[in-house]
């Protein structure tokens, strides 16, 4: 992979980014909650950009991976600035924003925000509005309390933390209330053996987009994650046709 290198923000803070330039749109990745771009999907996704001659963009999040700040601090508004930040300052082409996970939320929002730079969008597991649908009215009180809610974490041996400034902005940033006002074709991957986000939240997803040009894919086997061998080959499948798609209109 390129040599990570670092954006600074205006307030002063530093986010960790890998870019390699090409053809076509930049296909920008935007991992998951508590992620960063060292993982399979998105450093796979690198590798297949820079063998096809095709630009990419990966980054942390502040808080996350190599990029400065606290975790606490972080907010769906304070990485959706970050990411467009970057797009602006790195990307010499329209963008195809790539989400995972929370990534699918953060997408919708970064895209939102860049008007006509959006070429299109791929979802994996995307899951908007997770902090409304992925609590319980008990976490809900506590998160509006001002605490910090902890679940288990199946990957990994500490328990993943909630933090109530993060909850309270996704609160106010829920894109499934109504139609989600992005017109660019969009390709939406989700297992339906998903212990995590359920899959019918891409349904719902596929639905809200006011674009007509969106295709949903189930993985009947596949889990939250779809880092399997055989999930990455359809992932790079999807952006390639993606890319394919957009080159002949």
């Amino acid at each position: 992979m390129s040599d990570k290198q670092f954006h600074t923000m205006p307030d002063g803070r530093r986010i960790a980014f890998r870019h390699t330039p090409g053809s076509g749109p930049t296909l920008v990745f935007l991992p998951g909650y508590m992620s960063d771009m060292e993982g399979g999907k998105a450093t796979a996704l690198f590798d297949w950009a820079q063998a096809q001659g095709r630009a990419c963009l990966l980054l942390d999040y502040s808080g996350c991976g190599a990029s400065e700040g606290d975790f606490a601090d972080g907010t769906l508004s304070r990485w959706t600035l970050e990411v467009v930040a970057l797009v602006e300052a790195r990307a010499e082409s329209d963008v195809i924003l790539i989400g995972s996970s929370m990534g699918g939320w953060l997408m919708l929002l970064a895209g939102l925000a860049m008007g006509k730079r959006l070429a299109g969008l791929v979802g994996i597991a995307a899951a908007p509005d997770f902090t409304e649908w992925g609590y319980s009215d008990a976490d809900k009180q506590a998160l509006s309390a001002g605490q910090t809610v902890y679940e288990e974490n199946p990957y990994g041996p500490e328990p993943t933390p909630m933090h109530a400034g993060f909850w309270a902005d996704g609160q106010a940033q829920r894109q499934l209330t109504g139609p989600v006002a992005l017109d660019v074709p969009a390709r939406l991957m989700h297992g339906h053996r998903d212990a995590d986000v359920p899959w019918q939240i891409s349904m719902e997803l596929a639905g809200a987009l006011r674009s007509d040009a969106v295709q949903l894919t189930f993985i009947k086997d596949g889990d939250h994650r779809l880092s399997r061998p055989q999930d990455i080959a359809l992932l790079l499948r999807t952006v390639g046709g993606l890319l394919d798609d957009l080159e002949r209109q």
